[in-house]
């Protein structure tokens, strides 16, 4: 596990979300996530949203099922899933910046909460699906990420979990010079290899019924932020005195560390499918779970 020499907890992330709210949703957009590319061909936007896609097809979700959205940011990727899927989705934010956001732009059985996942009170087997697009990596304690997912999750339940990884046996350079320093820059407690996050899932309970590396078909992301960056830092006044003064303004160093950590394989981008077992200890039919959830939007 990748642990940055400064003390990072959820108040530090939320403050970085919050500040960097201006930035985030020009550089990055509404969906604050990689994109997926199949072909190359697709436009940014397009892969953002079959990343979105990908991890819906995964969870094979059913409509009416409820969902939970762990690290939300602005609810974009709830409210896609709940319009194209027919699914219910609570989501969870640390930043009440992308929660403000969200209720301004309101989606029908979409809601968002600012609330910390590690304690976000949901009932024990109230969700049928859940899945965490890039933010597993902001939890102080990991353990209990996946293991406060098992408990929601109804029997039978699936979760998806995109991932930046580190890579398994990373040398000592890539740890110091670009692990290390993306974990601070961007306010990650930690960042796991591959064998560690299936370690933890089994441990809460878990089983692991796929996985993919998708680096390589992910990394292009940031070399478009890049770009987007530099135009917007010569036109927008208000982008320029954040990346210049403010609290959180060293996130912009770990754009070009974030292109050399992909192209030296120091980072991966993974996606794990999991599920929980069933009442007679197996995985059940999805969807077979129709009763309405506690604790979820109707």
């Amino acid at each position: 596990m990748i642990v940055p020499d400064i003390s990072q907890n959820a108040v530090a992330v939320a403050d970085h979300y919050d500040e960097l709210d201006p930035i985030y949703r020009r550089v990055w957009g509404e969906h604050v996530h990689h994109g997926l590319w199949a072909t190359g061909r697709e436009t940014s936007g397009e892969a953002v949203e079959a990343l979105v896609d990908t991890v819906a097809d995964r969870l094979r979700l059913m409509r009416g099922e409820a969902c939970v959205d762990i690290g939300c940011g602005y609810g974009t990727t709830a409210g896609r899933l709940a319009v194209t899927r027919g699914v219910r989705v609570t989501g969870f934010t640390l930043s009440a910046e992308q929660a403000l956001y969200a209720a301004a732009h309101p989606v029908p059985d979409v809601d968002i909460q600012v609330r910390d996942w590690l304690a976000n009170g949901l009932p024990d087997a109230s969700a049928d699906a859940a899945w965490a697009i890039e933010s597993s990596e902001h939890m102080v304690d990991k353990p209990r990420f996946f293991a406060e997912a098992h408990r929601v999750l109804s029997p039978g339940g699936r979760f998806v979990v995109c991932a930046w990884l580190a890579e398994s046996d990373a040398s000592r350079w890539k740890v110091r010079h670009l692990l290390e320093p993306i974990c601070r820059e961007g306010r990650l407690p930690s960042m796991g290899t591959r064998e560690e996050y299936e370690a933890m899932a089994l441990a809460a309970g878990f089983a692991i019924t796929g996985y993919e590396d998708v680096s390589r078909r992910v990394a292009r992301t940031w070399p478009i932020c890049a770009r987007r960056l530099v135009r917007v830092l010569l036109v927008d006044r208000e982008t320029r005195r954040l990346a210049l003064g403010g609290r959180n303004r060293i996130f912009a160093l770990s754009i070009p560390r974030l292109i050399l950590a992909y192209r030296t394989g120091a980072m991966r981008y993974g996606i794990f499918t999991l599920s929980k077992a069933g009442d007679s200890g197996a995985p059940h039919k999805p969807g077979t779970s129709t009763q309405q959830k506690p604790g979820l939007p109707a």
